[in-house]
């Protein structure tokens, strides 16, 4: 089936092994700097005080925390189909052979040696704030000099991945912070002929498991440690960000030292580390009534101008007090739109419903605001957005479709329309029984996962294709569709389907198939035309878009 690979990878559809760093964006937000036009984050432009004279924290402490971390190790894949090799002599073989040993694997040289496995390198990047339990994509590769020719169709077993560092002339690991192992997600149309470096990594979906929390905080300025400031700061934050626990209100922050006061994640910035930082940082330390009417009055003024709107919400989303509120709700009706979409934002991150409406037409018809937009929407408890993303499953840009699909499963990944399964045990598969233009999406980052958008999705025949490397889907005779196994040693398994793309999923999996298997699949169906309906990969909206006026970004909201 060389060929018939060679023809596909003439067709990529898009790269899937990218740099790490792209597909941790992709998932929470990424914290870098960002331009005007689009929502700050924790890195922007907080001043030490607003033109009133009143002290923000950022006056006295710096956000810790927020900076990625990178988490390593070797592992071992099985399960290839004689693509591995018996690794050269090195120091990461010797390190595999110790932890084979350490886990009382017998003659661990005699399973490395086995053309059916191979010694990978783990990288895994952890998010700000992630916290024990919560899982992240890890990144496999062989090491250099490796002749290792492939590693689809590998699993890789559990490793344990730790921070290192270079210290001095040796390589120092720090203590262990996450386990990872899982099936390896490679370039579906990636082939050995031209694309064999493709073939030789991949990504394993969701496949780290953080085994500790990561501290958020606030460190404070050298000339402002003492116990005092620390405990000033404490009683800000927990005045405006707290949580009921068995009943007993518990604020968000505790000072630790005369240094650095801890933060919990308040729930509803989860998947907006930045953002709630930024908030955190432009609160007032203190300030006395008339004091705080005089900057509600300042940030009214500076809300209804586009330059200084994007603050002037974070500040007002800060102060988060009716009056507060207010001024949002008259800012989400103004003519401008970036004022409205600032303002709307601010509200959503409030639970207000006023700002439901102006992010939802945001999402639909400015790409600039549209992945910021749809995240605010997915912080809301209020019914009016569940029905806001709800309808946008229908439209025809898969970017604003998917968007409110994954925004709407972050807010109730119980809702009846999204709903899915846990297939096979597999990956997350959903079937979205809405109208519009069939579509069926995959990822290659965050999570495995298969949605398909309407229910009817036919497969042309003729058609052959592979599932990995030892499930073929032929639909070559007939008006049905035959799944088959093949495996060494042992008899072939067969399902007789019909052209019902559900259907043929479902066969793949149950004779064994793993998620990359079924990727596989679809990428192939699409390129030679069985698929007909549209076919994504991690459609979701793009951050760093420049705000445009609407005849110019037409051809953007098509996407």
């Amino acid at each position: 089936m060389n060929a018939r690979h060679a023809t596909l990878s003439t067709r990529r559809v898009l790269v899937w092994s990218g740099p790490l760093m792209l597909a941790a964006c992709a998932a929470v937000g990424c914290m870098g700097p960002l331009l005007r036009h689009q929502s700050p984050d924790a890195s922007g432009d907080a001043a030490e005080q607003d033109e009133t004279g009143a002290q923000l924290i950022s006056s006295v402490a710096h956000p810790h925390g927020l900076g990625y971390l990178k988490v390593e190790s070797v592992a071992l894949v099985t399960g290839l189909a004689g693509t591995g090799e018996d690794p050269a002599p090195s120091p990461q073989r010797g390190e595999m052979v110790a932890e084979l040993n350490r886990r009382e694997i017998p003659q661990p040289n005699a399973l490395l040696a086995s053309p059916n496995t191979a010694l990978v390198v783990v990288r895994g990047l952890l998010r700000p704030g992630i916290q024990e339990g919560d899982r992240f994509d890890v990144e496999v590769r062989t090491p250099s000099r490796s002749d290792t020719k492939s590693l689809r169709s590998g699993w890789m077993l559990e490793t344990s991945l730790t921070e290192t560092a270079i210290l001095g002339d040796a390589l120092r690991k720090g203590h262990v912070t996450a386990l990872a192992k899982g099936p390896i997600l490679v370039d579906p149309s990636a082939d050995g002929d031209s694309q064999g470096a493709y073939l030789t990594r991949g990504r394993i979906l969701g496949g780290g498991v953080a085994t500790k929390s990561r501290k958020l905080g606030l460190v404070l300025d050298h000339s402002h440690q003492s116990v005092r400031m620390s405990q000033l700061v404490g009683k800000a934050v927990n005045q405006r960000f707290f949580a009921y626990i068995e009943g007993q209100r518990r604020g968000v922050a505790t000072p630790k030292t005369d240094e650095f006061i801890e933060l919990d994640i308040h729930p509803r910035y989860k998947d907006n580390v930045g953002r709630y930082m930024r908030v955190v940082r432009n609160l007032a330390l203190q300030e006395s009534p008339s004091g705080r009417l005089k900057r509600l009055e300042l940030l009214r003024s500076q809300l209804l101008d586009p330059v200084t709107a994007a603050i002037a919400a974070i500040r007002l989303e800060g102060m988060g007090d009716e009056d507060a509120i207010a001024a949002l709700k008259l800012g989400a009706k103004d003519d401008d739109p970036e004022v409205r979409f600032y303002s709307a934002e601010a509200l959503a991150y409030l639970d207000v419903t006023e700002g439901v409406e102006p992010l939802a037409t945001a999402a639909r018809e400015e790409p600039a605001f549209r992945v910021h937009a749809l995240a605010a929407l997915s912080t809301m408890q209020d019914g009016a957005a569940s029905e806001a993303l709800e309808s946008m499953l229908k439209l025809k840009s898969a970017e604003t479709r998917y968007g409110a699909f994954r925004a709407l499963w972050k807010m109730s990944p119980e809702h009846p329309t999204i709903r899915g399964e846990n297939l096979g045990g597999k990956f997350s598969y959903h079937i979205v029984d809405v109208p519009g233009p069939p579509m069926v999406h995959v990822t290659s980052s965050h999570r495995p996962e298969v949605v398909l958008f309407g229910r009817d999705h036919q497969l042309k025949l003729p058609l052959v294709v592979d599932a990995g490397e030892r499930i073929l889907v032929n639909g070559l005779s007939g008006a049905q569709i035959t799944v088959s196994r093949f495996s060494p040693n042992e008899p072939t398994q067969q399902r007789t389907v019909s052209t019902n793309l559900d259907e043929v999923i479902r066969a793949v999996v149950e004779l064994g198939g793993e998620y990359p298997d079924v990727v596989q699949m679809l990428q192939e169906a699409k390129a030679t035309g069985a698929l007909t309906g549209r076919f994504a990969v991690n459609a979701l909206p793009e951050a760093g878009r420049e705000f445009e006026d609407k005849d110019s970004s037409d051809d953007l909201a098509a996407q």
